[in-house]
């Protein structure tokens, strides 16, 4: 089972990254709230553990990018390449300096499962971190439809986009 986790508020702007994860087996511990990233102890709740007790995430996601919904690319449309590779709506920081996220990201796994590749794919939601509001928009969710399209939806503006790809 893979799953996205949000990482801890008020440590700094640049860390905890939020993560994403996969359980591999019964009774796994990720670190929280004693560990965040895999290798940064809480300063209130790490004492006396070790980050090495848990699991560290497969990839870590940016600070405080809040990534939501996740789905894998099952469909037929996208170029092959596209297909069973993870895409995840970051919803963006709130509270960093600079803001991140505002993006569907996505990570390329291989046959066995390890990440080979993250990148943006669909951007241009935050236009100005400095302006108020920084962003057209905060993607929220992906869904693959039937035709191979993904559907992202966007809570700021409460629509939902349709992602076609044209040979």
């Amino acid at each position: 089972m893979w799953f996205t986790e949000h990482g801890r508020d008020w440590i700094s702007d640049d860390v905890p990254d939020d993560e994403l994860n996969v359980v591999k087996h019964q009774g796994e511990h990720f670190g929280f709230p004693y560990c965040h990233q895999g290798d940064t102890l809480d300063p209130e709740y790490g004492k006396n553990r070790s980050c090495s007790e848990f699991t560290p995430p497969v990839l870590k996601l940016g600070a405080h990018v809040a990534p939501l919904g996740m789905r894998f690319y099952t469909g037929n449309m996208f170029p092959a390449e596209y297909k069973n590779n993870i895409f995840i709506a970051r919803h963006g920081s709130w509270n960093r300096t600079v803001k991140q996220g505002y993006d569907v990201y996505r990570v390329v796994l291989d046959d066995k499962g390890k990440v080979v590749k993250s990148e943006p794919f669909l951007t241009g939601f935050l236009v100005d971190e400095k302006a108020d509001p920084p962003m057209w928009g905060r993607p929220v969710d992906v869904l693959v439809m039937k035709d191979g399209s993904m559907l992202v939806s966007d809570d700021y503006n409460g629509i939902v986009y349709r992602v076609s790809y044209k040979k």
